[in-house]
């Protein structure tokens, strides 16, 4: 028995003595002795790994034992060295620059380019490998670091330095972030990722939005990065129609782990296509993808950064390549904020034959637990397979220290005292907040410049309002906001009271409550702006928009029921009553002009349009998102865009003699909207569709009819179920409807071959809207025009039937 004891606990010391793990670390250089940044550093014939950081020092933690390490660089020649470790060891290299030869190749005057045959096999093979793996998992460390290296003294009169905490020259690092996570993919579109630890300079209650997903970049599609840097993506070197975007030139060849590895550099065939630069390197025979190191810049339209590269490594994993080291570069300037920084993932021990069970995708592509931020500075110095630089440890002590200041009630006290300071011109302009963020509540006094506004109903009259908000734990927050509004010419006061409680971020429930009496547009979806109507009613002598005032009392839920299914339902108490017009005032008159009654039906004569009447309704709706995905935090749930549509169902009761109700109908309507559809090259397409119809309409009035988002103004915000020529409220109906709006966005599919235009980076449009009601049939119309961000142009045409009834330009502003 003691013999048997001996041997088991033999057998322990031993295997604690295989297990035992131990560090190497260095520096990796070139020939010159400069660092080389960002080196894949891996066990060799396997993904166990890491990567050097930005100034060519790496850790490696491996069992104790004779291993061979692998160093790999774009650009350098791949080195191997067996080392034994029983002790952690400093293992320092220098890499050679890498040595492609054209030694074997044969390139004969005004032959086609060797390259062209590799790039037509990597074609042929494109399918083949993009669909050759089902499924796998493997871990995923991210690091992200961005750097201001110049910047404006003052932006809005803020001082910048002490604004980012910069040095003197305005320059550092105004983000770090670290995490680390197990990643599951599932073709064809299957992710399930899960967050392991985060880490955010300065934030210590944050949560790293890193994702692998975003920085797996597959060459092997034909259009990558849709709508991200610029509305359409960016073709693959290897595309299908690569060969008409690309020029192709063969730089050598080398052996790479006993296969030949060919170096093609890839070039635009004109300046501004949407296309890569730089280097590939393709494996022969399989005609895989071994290395990319790629950039983009301005001419290939991407927004906000000036370049991206993007590189990317691959290692043989049984007998497919998987990336292991990507990295993204990128530098820009905006507004004179001088940006440069990197995103860096490393992925290792991977799993092409995972087992994942019943259910375990869903709509959750990522999820972050509660604890995922807790790890301390231990864990990072342990765990971390990048090392910090100097200034980016300094950057973490730094800002760490300074978050934990901001946290104590001392400090905040002090930053509310200066924040909280009254000035008249502030209430003006801007409001006036008082915040508390010690105790998280914060009280807001709307801008009294944006509150003045003039109608024909109230003339000069004032909307204002103060906003409480108390926030708790997990994005939770309860709102209560008082308003009140008075009217000069018709001398009539009015407010009202509402309250919300945003009391479940992870299923988006809320409820409201508001209650009190106002003036409101008789169209429900709205008509002109406060300031538009101001502007047309005092500058030209159109008033456009038409009111009532009602009493009311309205409470309504939401929540979400399922994935991607949310449910309302709300209950809604009013009694309404018709306004007139109490005042003609403006600023200049136009003899051959005059206002219009408030009565849109009866322009010249101030009648009625309704008695005053109650109305008790209740709305239930359902919204189902197609393929919703969604990551999941502890202070909240957050959708990502759907590639699939949105479509809502909505009943609307309008209950008669109940609380002396005066309206009795049955409302019901389904509609179907998807925004940006991508069409590759040709931009992106957005769509709404709804039909809806009153299956009892035997008491109601104006104001219970479904109303439709018109437009007559030159100048509106945009919105797709904007009808941009459509009359306020003449199309509105008590029977039933159809309606279709479509716009297609080219993203400089031709603009872009325009000199001229090319540089403003505009993108052309077009679209229409339709709308068929029993009284009136087939209204119709058309636009186009130019878009640059924000800011669009249009010219369009609104025909009634065939008969032309409108035409103009449009400008629309905002997101």
């Amino acid at each position: 028995m003691r013999r048997i004891y001996a041997l088991l606990l033999l057998c322990g010391l031993a295997n604690m003595a295989f297990s035992q793990q131990f560090t190497i670390s260095g520096t990796v250089k070139d020939s010159e002795g400069e660092p080389v940044p960002f080196v894949s550093v891996y066990l060799k014939n396997t993904t166990t790994g890491t990567s050097a950081n930005v100034e060519g020092k790496y850790v490696l933690k491996l069992n104790a034992g004779e291993h061979i390490i692998s160093f790999r660089a774009v650009g350098y020649k791949q080195q191997e060295q067996t080392i034994s470790l029983d002790e952690n060891k400093l293992l320092n290299i220098t890499l050679a620059a890498e040595s492609y030869t054209l030694d074997n190749v044969t390139i004969r005057a005004n032959a086609e380019d060797p390259a062209y045959s590799i790039i037509r096999n990597a074609i042929k093979e494109r399918k083949k490998h993009q669909q050759e793996i089902n499924a796998f998992n493997c871990d995923v460390y991210i690091k992200g670091v961005q750097r201001l290296k110049g910047a404006p003294k003052k932006f809005f009169g803020r001082d910048i330095q002490k604004l980012l905490e910069l040095d003197t020259n305005r320059r550092g690092i105004i983000y770090l972030s670290e995490s680390q996570s197990k990643f599951n993919y599932r073709r064809p579109n299957d992710i399930r990722e899960e967050m392991i630890s985060s880490k955010v300079a300065g934030r210590n209650n944050a949560f790293s939005f890193n994702k692998a997903s975003d920085l797996i970049i597959d060459f092997y599609d034909n259009y990558l990065l849709e709508n991200k840097l610029s509305s359409r993506g960016f073709i693959s070197p290897i595309a299908d129609n690569a060969l008409f975007y690309y020029r192709y030139k063969l730089l050598g060849e080398s052996n790479e782990n006993g296969e030949k590895v060919y170096k093609i550099q890839v070039i635009p065939r004109r300046e501004h296509d949407p296309v890569f630069r730089g280097i590939i390197y393709i494996m022969d025979n399989s005609w895989r993808i071994y290395n990319t190191d790629v950039y983009l810049t301005k001419s290939a339209g991407i927004n906000f950064i000036d370049t991206l590269n993007i590189n990317q490594q691959f290692t043989k994993v049984e007998q497919s390549y998987m990336p292991t080291n990507i990295n993204f570069q990128f530098t820009g300037n905006v507004l004179g904020f001088k940006i440069a920084g990197y995103f860096i993932g490393v992925y290792s021990n991977y799993d092409l034959n995972p087992k994942f069970p019943k259910n375990f995708f869903s709509g959750e592509i990522l999820k972050i637990t509660e604890m995922v931020n807790k790890k301390d500075s231990v864990y990072w110095k342990n765990n971390r397979p990048i090392p910090l630089t100097p200034d980016e440890r300094l950057n973490y002590i730094k800002k760490d220290s300074i978050a934990k200041l901001k946290e104590s009630k001392v400090y905040l006290d002090s930053l509310e005292r200066e924040n909280n300071k009254f000035g008249i011109g502030k209430l003006i302009l801007r409001g006036y907040s008082i915040n508390d963020r010690y105790h998280k509540e914060y009280v807001s006094f709307d801008p009294i410049l944006t509150s003045v506004f003039y109608n024909t109903v109230e003339g000069f009259a004032i909307k204002y309002g103060v906003t409480f908000r108390k926030e708790f734990e997990n994005r939770r927050y309860f709102s209560v906001r008082p308003e009140a509004r008075y009217g000069f010419a018709n001398q009539k006061l009015t407010g009202s009271l509402t309250a919300n409680y945003y009391y479940n971020p992870l299923k988006r429930a809320n409820i409201g409550l508001s209650f009190g009496n106002g003036i409101f547009d008789l169209n429900d979806l709205g008509s002109m702006t406060l300031l538009g109507n101001s502007l047309n009613s005092l500058l030209y002598e159109r008033n456009f928009s038409k009111f009532y005032q009602k009493s009311f009392i309205s409470i309504n839920t939401t929540r979400e029921l399922a994935n991607g299914l949310q449910g309302y339902i709300g209950i809604d108490y009013a009694r309404n009553k018709s306004l007139t017009n109490s005042t003609d005032f403006k600023f200049f008159d136009d003899k051959e002009l005059e206002f219009s009654s408030n009565n849109p039906f009866s322009p010249a004569t101030e009648t009625p349009l309704f008695p005053i009447y109650n109305s008790l309704s209740t709305t239930a709706s359902l919204t189902y998102t197609i393929g919703q995905r969604y990551i999941t935090r502890p202070d909240g749930k957050f959708y990502t865009e759907s590639k699939y549509p949105r479509i809502t169902l909505l009943y609307k009761k309008g209950l008669d003699k109940i609380l002396n109700s005066d309206v009795d109908y049955d409302f019901v309507k389904a509609e179907v909207f998807q925004d940006r559809i991508s069409l590759g090259l040709w931009g992106y397409t957005s769509f709404l569709v709804g039909a809806g119809k009153f299956l009892n309409s035997d008491k109601m009035y104006f104001l219970d009819y479904k109303h439709f988002a018109g437009n007559i103004s030159t100048i509106f915000p945009p919105n797709l179920r904007k009808f941009q020529f459509l009359d306020f409220y003449q199309f509105s109906t008590n029977k039933k409807y159809f309606e279709a709006h479509l716009e297609h966005n080219f993203s400089g599919f031709f603009t872009n071959k325009i000199p001229l235009l090319r540089k403003a980076k505009l993108e052309e449009f077009i679209g229409g809207g339709y709308l068929s009601t029993p009284d009136k049939r087939n209204y119709k119309e058309f636009y186009f025009g130019l878009q640059r961000l924000i800011l669009k142009v249009g010219y369009g045409f609104a025909y009634d039937g065939s008969k032309k009834i409108s035409q103009g330009f449009r400008i629309s502003y905002g997101l």
